[in-house]
């Protein structure tokens, strides 16, 4: 009976250490498996992340090589340009006006919408200098210039009635709102000014969209 109880238990001495090096091995595998799997899938998310971005690819990692390519800053309507816009000037004179008008027309031509505001500066090239054109005061209201639209502003000006040789009109000056970069065209008015007694500008510009057709 001694030896029988000894056999049993050397055997159930036996069972628990082979338990417990069971037990130990899955407690390893518990801590360290999910740290190696979790720094893996990090690693993983961490490069394609990285990839994607620094690659351009598409997908959320695209996105944001975009907008930090400033398609953020592209998706919102910023401000024309001088050098996207054709401006051309015609006269725009009805017989019986007591005044001469110019219109002046700015198409968007920079293959984007383009935001306009104000007043364009107007200076006149003359025989005497130049003469800058004084605002009417009109209300001015902002507007989107769509791609390949035009919109437009008039100039008006006192009609020389004189006789006399005036002031001579060899040029116009256009500034763009919100620019310093102008555009010198012809000036297809009437080719001289009545001389003024130098108190002020008789020349005045509107704001956009006061004269022709509006923004077409």
């Amino acid at each position: 009976m001694r030896v029988r109880k000894l056999t049993f238990a050397a055997l159930a001495v036996a069972a628990g250490l082979s338990l417990t090096a069971c037990q130990n091995g899955e407690d390893d595998l518990g801590e360290s498996a999910p740290p190696s799997a979790s720094g893996a899938a990090s690693a993983s998310g961490g490069s394609g992340s990285g990839g994607s971005e620094q690659g351009g690819g598409k997908g959320s990692g695209g996105q944001g090589t975009a907008a930090g390519s400033g398609s953020d800053v592209n998706s919102r309507v910023g401000k024309c340009r001088t050098d996207e816009l054709e401006i051309t000037a015609s006269d725009s004179t009805v017989g019986g006006d007591t005044e001469g008008t110019v219109a002046v027309e700015l198409k968007n031509g920079g293959g984007r919408d383009c935001l306009l505001s104000g007043y364009a500066g107007v200076d006149l090239k003359t025989s005497a200098g130049s003469l800058s054109a004084v605002r009417t005061g009109e209300k001015s209201t902002p507007m989107t210039l769509k791609d390949g639209k035009s919109v437009y502003f008039g100039i008006s000006y006192p009609v020389n009635e004189s006789g006399g040789s005036g002031v001579r009109v060899t040029g116009l000056v256009v500034t763009p709102p919100d620019e310093t970069k102008s555009v010198t065209l012809d000036w297809p008015g009437a080719a001289s000014l009545p001389v003024t007694d130098g108190s002020g500008s008789q020349v005045k510009v509107g704001p956009m969209g006061s004269a022709g057709q509006g923004e077409g």
